[in-house]
């Protein structure tokens, strides 16, 4: 990376799906005085998400998961929250720590552009202001595209996000060293000169090491309400294992 982080700062937390809990995030990262803590989408929460995380607030970032929308009531507490300006979806913030992070938060579905050749790669719609426009106000969510869609990846938002530089990308999908990853993250990655991805999503924390150098870039998975640490040289640590690990560990075939 680029830059450094700042002396006696503390570690960048990074959380795999939480799916309504968040007690072992609090805990950790008032533990170990994070510098930062980054969820990585699917909280599911079922209060506003500021009330959820009250003793970590100041440091939260965020992007939202396909799960974070399933029903209105889960829309309301992540996007009616006063940490929904800490969705970092689409941008790139500068932490205090100096790292710069972009986020590209949801997934990719069919109905509007599944970027692997012959499955729908032509996008149907850009933006979710173009969906939004193509259908009757009454299917609109608060004016903008359907409530699914809220959770969906538009090649607009792709576009937008590969002009600008950064040292981190977090996404909900997973690139391509994943088995069901997407060769498109891998080159937003590039794009944006980052040196190290971190996704959730999958549930998996499997070892990419070996397609670090093809790839140009460390990337790391998170499982299940797990936590990695990572430092200013991309150096991941184990902070809390995620539920499934062990069991799925072997998934990713050789590179």
């Amino acid at each position: 990376m680029t830059k450094m982080i700042r002396p006696n700062a503390g570690p960048m937390l990074f959380c795999g799906d939480p799916h309504s809990r968040f007690d072992h995030i609090v805990s950790a990262a008032v533990d170990l005085r994070a510098s930062a803590v980054i969820l990585l989408g699917d909280m599911e929460v079922e209060r506003p998400l500021h009330e959820e995380l009250e003793a970590i607030a100041d440091r939260v970032w965020l992007i939202h998961g396909n799960h974070d929308n399933d029903i209105a009531a889960n829309w309301h507490a992540l996007w009616d929250s006063s940490l929904a300006s800490r969705n970092v979806h689409g941008r790139v913030v500068e932490l205090p720590n100096g790292v710069r992070l972009a986020g590209l938060g949801g997934v990719f579905r069919e109905t509007v552009w599944h970027p692997h050749a012959g499955h729908g790669s032509t996008p149907n719609w850009r933006t979710p202001k173009d969906h939004a426009r193509s259908i009757a106000p009454r299917d609109r969510w608060r004016g903008q595209q359907p409530l699914r869609h809220w959770s969906t990846i538009y090649p607009g938002e792709i576009d937008l996000l590969s002009m600008q530089r950064a040292d981190i990308l977090i996404t909900h999908e997973a690139p391509s060293y994943h088995p069901n990853g997407f060769e498109i993250l891998d080159d937003l990655a590039r794009a944006l000169g980052a040196k190290v991805t971190v996704h959730g999503h999958h549930h998996d924390a499997l070892d990419s090491s070996s397609r670090w150098a093809a790839q140009g870039f460390k990337s790391y998975g998170v499982g299940l309400r797990g936590i990695t640490a990572i430092d200013a040289h991309g150096t991941a640590t184990t902070v809390v294992q995620g539920e499934r690990d062990v069991a799925r560990m072997n998934r990713l075939e050789p590179g």
